[in-house]
C-alpha cells in the first residue's frame, strides 16, 4: 500500500497506523534526483510485501513544518514507524538490496507470526524454524505445564537459558515437583494476576527455603523481569529481594 500524506493527515496516516502495521515514510521532493532513483525501489519493495508495510510518501517543500519536526537536513530520507515512533530510517539513494533488507527487518517473520499465534502446533513450529526463540520455549512449555507435561516442560526452557521468564518457569516446576518449601499460595497468586501477593508470599519463604534459595530468587527474577525495568512493582521489590538475599 503507497499513500501520499501532508501535515494534516500524518497523525491518522503515518502515527495511529503504525500501531498496527509497519509506516515507512518517504521524505521527498519534486527536484531531488536521488529521490526519483529510490521511491520506485521503495513502492516495488512495500507492494511485495502485500499489506505487511505502508509507504508514506511526504513532500518536504509542501509540508515544511514536518520537515522541520524530523529534522530532516537530506533528502531522501526515509524512516519506519512502529507503534507510533521511529524504529529504524537511512538518508540518500540505497542499492536495491539495503532497501529490501530495510523492509524485511520491519516485516515479522514467519516465526514471528507462529509465537503470535500461541497454540502448540505454531509454537513447536516456531521453535524448529528459529531455536533459540525464547519467547516461543516460554508459551511453549506454560502449554505444557498446564497439562501435566512438566519433564518437557522442563526440556523445552533447558535451551532458554539466560533468558529470566523462562528460568523462573523452570524454577517453579522444580518445585511444585518437590513441593518444598510450600509455595502453593504464591503459585495461586500468581496464576490469578496479583503479582504483589505472590512476590510477598515468595520473599517471605526465603528463611526456611534450605537448598531452595536459588530457585526461589529465580522465580521472583522472572517476575519482575517480565515487569519491566521501569515497573515500581518491580523497583520496590528488587530492593526486597536484595534485602532477602543479603
Amino acid at each position: 500500500m503507497v499513500i501520499d500524506v501532508t501535515e494534516q493527515t500524518f497523525e491518522a496516516e503515518v502515527i495511529e497506523r503504525s500501531k498496527n502495521v509497519p509506516v515507512v515514510v518517504d521524505f521527498w521532493a519534486e527536484w531531488c534526483g536521488p529521490c526519483r532513483q529510490l521511491t520506485p525501489l521503495l513502492e516495488r519493495g512495500v507492494n511485495a510485501r502485500d499489506g505487511q508495510v505502508v509507504l508514506a510518501k511526504l513532500d518536504t517543500d509542501a509540508n515544511p513544518r514536518l520537515s522541520a519536526a524530523f529534522r530532516i537536513q537530506g533528502i531522501p530520507a526515509v524512516k519506519a514507524f512502529k507503534d507510533g515512533r521511529v524504529v529504524s530510517e537511512f538518508v540518500g539513494a540505497q542499492p536495491p538490496q539495503r532497501v529490501e533488507a530495510f523492509l524485511d527487518a520491519l516485516v515479522p517473520s514467519e516465526a514471528e507470526g507462529l509465537v503470535e499465534a500461541g497454540d502448540e502446533a505454531s509454537l513447536r513450529r516456531a521453535i524448529e524454524l528459529e531455536p533459540a526463540r525464547a519467547d516461543a520455549r516460554l508459551k511453549l512449555a506454560r502449554l505444557l505445564r498446564e497439562r501435566g507435561a512438566d519433564d518437557e516442560a522442563l526440556e523445552i526452557l533447558g535451551a532458554a537459558a539466560g533468558n529470566f521468564a523462562a528460568e523462573g518457569l523452570a524454577a517453579r516446576i522444580r518445585l511444585e515437583k518437590t513441593g518444598e518449601p510450600d509455595l502453593s499460595e504464591a503459585f495461586v497468586a500468581l496464576d490469578r494476576g496479583d503479582r504483589q501477593a505472590a512476590l510477598d508470599a515468595l520473599l517471605a519463604a526465603f528463611p526456611s527455603a534450605d537448598g531452595a534459595t536459588d530457585d526461589l530468587r529465580r522465580i521472583v527474577v522472572g517476575i519482575l523481569d517480565e515487569l519491566g525495568v521501569d515497573d515500581p512493582l518491580a523497583r520496590e521489590y528488587r530492593r526486597k529481594l536484595a534485602a532477602a538475599l543479603y
